[in-house]
């Protein structure tokens, strides 16, 4: 998917993530575990919130989306915090980097967009090549539950300044959600109409555990969302910590 219409208002919808609670929570977490960030990767960063956020930690980022509308934003918002970081269009399952890593994030349920089991792997396999040993691989994932209980067959409404949008959910089977938005977007006195759709699908922490192992990772914990107890029966969102071995 190329993200276009949904790269305009991306950042207007999400808000009420608190990018830089998050890269504060990062830094956290890796300083848990002993481990400096080092040349840092952020995996499907897409308009690059959460990079310029580490980036102002100190953290040593570069950022790799697959959508070039929202790797543009990504490039607009760096210039004009005059940071300088490089951003590559490349998708995760086809990762090709110059040099190794010593850390990579993969963050807001990136990992979901990849709904082929092997895709995933692929993305995994690919992380792990460019990342020298003892590196970590921290990435956040929605949660079997969240795509049952809370996307399912829902319906969203956001409404904001700038534009109106709809968000219908499907639940399909392998825990994969069939998502549409509709953007309504004012034009004067009338509104024009912008359709895009994509998927996620949720793994389970098996699932996931079994693919770090076949790709030279080891898990070293997994979280609920931006804490380090672990995950409730009716948590939306995992953070798994893995270490390169």
């Amino acid at each position: 998917m190329s993200y276009g219409i949904f790269a305009e208002f991306y950042d207007e919808l999400t808000q009420n993530v608190g990018y830089d609670r998050r890269a504060a929570y990062l830094a956290v977490l890796l300083a848990k575990f002993g481990h400096s960030a080092g040349l840092t990767l952020d995996l499907a960063c897409g308009t690059g919130s959460l990079t310029l956020e580490l980036a102002k930690l100190g953290v040593d980022i570069y950022g790799v989306d697959a959508s070039e509308e929202m790797l543009s934003v990504a490039q607009e918002k760096a210039f004009e915090q005059n940071i300088d970081t490089l951003f590559l269009c490349q998708k995760m399952q086809e990762l090709d980097l110059y040099g190794t890593i010593d850390t990579c994030i993969c963050s807001l349920d990136s990992v979901n967009h990849l709904t082929d089991i092997k895709d995933v792997e692929k993305a995994f396999e690919r992380v792990s090549l460019f990342m020298n040993r003892g590196g970590y691989f921290v990435f956040d994932a929605n949660t079997v539950y969240k795509h049952k209980e809370i996307l399912a067959d829902n319906t969203f409404v956001y409404d904001t300044d700038n534009v109106y949008c709809v968000w219908q959910n499907s639940l399909k089977e392998n825990n994969i959600v069939d998502i549409d938005l509709t953007f309504f977007v004012p034009d004067g006195e009338t509104y024009t109409r912008y359709d895009e759709s994509f998927s996620e699908r949720a793994y389970s922490r098996e699932e996931l555990t079994e693919l770090l192992n076949k790709t030279g990772f080891e898990l070293q914990a997994v979280y609920g969302d931006m804490g380090f107890q672990k995950p409730h029966e009716n948590e939306q969102r995992i953070i798994v910590v893995a270490k390169k071995m």
